[in-house]
């Protein structure tokens, strides 16, 4: 009985830890920095979730502990008390940040180049395989041979000389 309860803890006490490992984004913001009316608490939040912790970095601000992620949390509440619309909040602190701050980046010839290395990278490289295979491969023209040749050919196939 001694054992099973033993065991009983030890399992309750991973769960809990487990529990509080697992629940610590959901601690990420601060009762103070909420807003006090639900549709604009939600609206900040789905802007928030847009944005990268740059610390965590696969984090979106709502979900991280640090401390640029509350700055950032605030400063997306500020714009919204300021008025500004999900977009113009988003441009400023992309170009405060940069495009890494965006989860999902804008779409720029920077970005463009970027997602078409690979595949740029993968048509050379097919490139460069088959002008080498061509290369080696041997010439295959036809070679016709003459009357006299086709004469000569059969006596020594016939004599049986090479």
């Amino acid at each position: 009985m001694r054992m099973f309860l033993g065991h009983l803890l030890i399992g309750l006490l991973s769960v809990l830890a487990v529990v509080s490992v697992l629940s610590g984004p959901a601690l990420a913001v601060d009762g103070d920095e909420m807003f006090a009316d639900p549709a604009r608490e939600a609206r900040a939040r789905d802007v928030g979730r847009q944005l990268r912790c740059l610390v965590c970095q696969n984090q979106s601000i709502f979900d991280s502990n640090s401390g640029l992620a509350k700055d950032l949390r605030v400063l997306v509440r500020t714009r919204m008390s300021e008025g500004d619309s999900d977009t113009e909040i988003l441009t400023y602190i992309a170009d405060r940040y940069g495009d890494y701050v965006l989860l999902q980046p804008r779409l720029s010839v920077r970005n463009a180049v970027l997602w078409a290395a690979p595949a740029l990278a993968l048509l050379l490289g097919l490139a460069i395989v088959a002008l080498y295979l061509k290369s080696r491969s041997p010439d295959r023209t036809e070679v016709r041979l003459t009357e006299d040749e086709r004469e000569a050919a059969r006596k020594l196939l016939q004599e049986g000389r090479p």
